[in-house]
């Protein structure tokens, strides 16, 4: 049943709740266009609705600034259409000296009924229900946060390409004869780097020559080396390699610029990262990988299980008939769910602490790649917690945690057999 194109869940909410906002902007963002319906009026009447249309260029984007200025509106709601909003909150987020309320809804919670759908109706959808109090704002991080976000995930870009470029090159090698990394393990290490380059250069090595090149160990293996590079690359194959060891190298170089900016940014988060590197296994480039995604201020989540949620590392619930189904981890965000499976990995390696303790426990019954799903989880919390209240991770907490468990062994131990006839007697 649909009411006046309402879903009919929603429509009850509405005409049960009372409105809670005078005066409301509702924005359906397009790549080219955004269509903004402004609803004033007094609470519990009908509101005057103003609807204009703005294209997303810089000048007007300001003339709709101007526009809610001039209408005192500070309550302004917006879908998360990709990336088309953020230049929208970019220039709104500092009106009214700050002073104002942007939502960013989750384009899967305010999904008008299809049939009579046009863009002025989507903005009159989403100013309704921001009226009515209906829309929860996604989570959108401070300016500083975001724009550390950026830098972090341009290197995680810059990551990808340079093992590309790398796999690329190992390609061509294969292709043109030299299996060098059949003996090397790190062709792009000391020794691999200046022979590629010394190929790139002449076309082909020498046994002395390639005796300059060898670093340390990899002098072992000088004769198989020789064997698996005998050959030699014609005027073409060497430009085309010199070209490619040259984009590694510009990629690179790209990298460590990249990483220098980060660092200066990661000082106005030091005690965050202080933090976040206290626990095993997470050095400062996680650190700041998980802060670009998360934040600091843990207040923006409720609970440890809203930010699992977020991050996608729990699943939903679908019960019908009172029976509960078997869900998924929803997709969530997708860096930060990535990153701490990284770190649960590199955790699960070392079997001295709790955590990794925690882990093959878990993995006997689950197995691995669910066991490392949760692990994930578990550190997100932990991180939660720590932000939270302030405090560097301590091993010792959990030494209370496994004591509990060991009694709860014992007294289970001890049920079992004084249920059988058993008497224990104290040594």
């Amino acid at each position: 049943m649909i009411q006046n194109n309402i879903p009919v869940n929603i429509y009850k909410e509405m005409t049960l709740m009372e409105d809670i906002l005078d005066c409301c902007c509702g924005l359906d963002i397009h790549k080219d266009t955004i269509v903004a319906c402004l609803l004033k009026g007094s609470l519990n009447e009908k509101p005057t609705s103003e609807i204009r249309t703005f294209s997303t260029l810089i000048p007007d984007l300001n003339l709709l600034k101007e526009w809610l200025i001039d209408e005192d509106c500070r309550y302004v709601a917006m879908e998360s259409t990709g990336i088309y909003w953020k230049p929208i909150y970019e220039i709104l987020e500092f009106a009214f000296e700050g002073n104002i309320k942007l939502v960013v809804a989750n384009a899967r919670h305010i999904k008008n009924v299809p049939g009579k759908k046009t863009d002025k109706r989507d903005a009159e959808w989403i100013a309704e229900l921001f009226r009515a109090g209906l829309l929860n704002s996604s989570f959108i991080p401070s300016k500083e946060v975001r724009e550390l976000r950026d830098v972090v995930r341009y290197r995680k870009s810059i990551i990808r390409d340079i093992t590309s470029q790398k796999n690329r090159i190992e390609k061509f090698l294969q292709s043109s004869g030299f299996r060098l990394s059949t003996f090397i393990s790190d062709i792009f290490g000391a020794s691999g780097s200046n022979v590629l380059n010394h190929l790139a250069k002449y076309g082909k090595i020498s046994l002395e020559e390639l005796d300059k090149c060898l670093k340390t160990q990899t002098r072992k293996k000088i004769n198989e080396i020789m064997v698996a590079i005998n050959s030699e690359l014609n005027s073409h194959q060497r430009t085309l390699l010199s070209m490619m060891l040259e984009h590694l190298n510009d990629l690179k170089s790209n990298l460590k610029e990249v990483e220098s900016v980060i660092n200066s940014r990661l000082i106005e988060f030091e005690s965050a990262v202080k933090i976040i590197d206290s626990i095993p296994c997470i050095d400062v480039v996680a650190a700041a990988s998980v802060i670009a995604e998360i934040g600091t201020d843990m207040t923006k989540f409720k609970t440890s299980e809203h930010i699992c949620s977020w991050a996608g590392l729990s699943p939903g619930n679908n019960e019908s008939a009172g029976k509960k189904k078997r869900v998924k981890t929803n997709h969530g965000n997708p860096y930060i769910k990535s990153i701490l499976c990284e770190v649960a990995w590199c955790i699960a390696r070392h079997r001295d602490s709790y955590l990794s303790t925690w882990y093959w426990k878990i993995k006997q019954r689950k197995g691995a790649k669910k066991s490392i799903i949760a692990l994930a989880r578990k550190l997100l919390v932990i991180i939660y917690t720590m932000l939270k209240n302030g405090e560097l991770y301590d091993e010792s907490n959990f030494q209370i945690r496994k004591m509990d468990i060991e009694n709860k062994k014992v007294a289970k131990m001890v049920y079992e057999l004084s249920k059988r006839g058993y008497k224990l007697a104290t040594v």
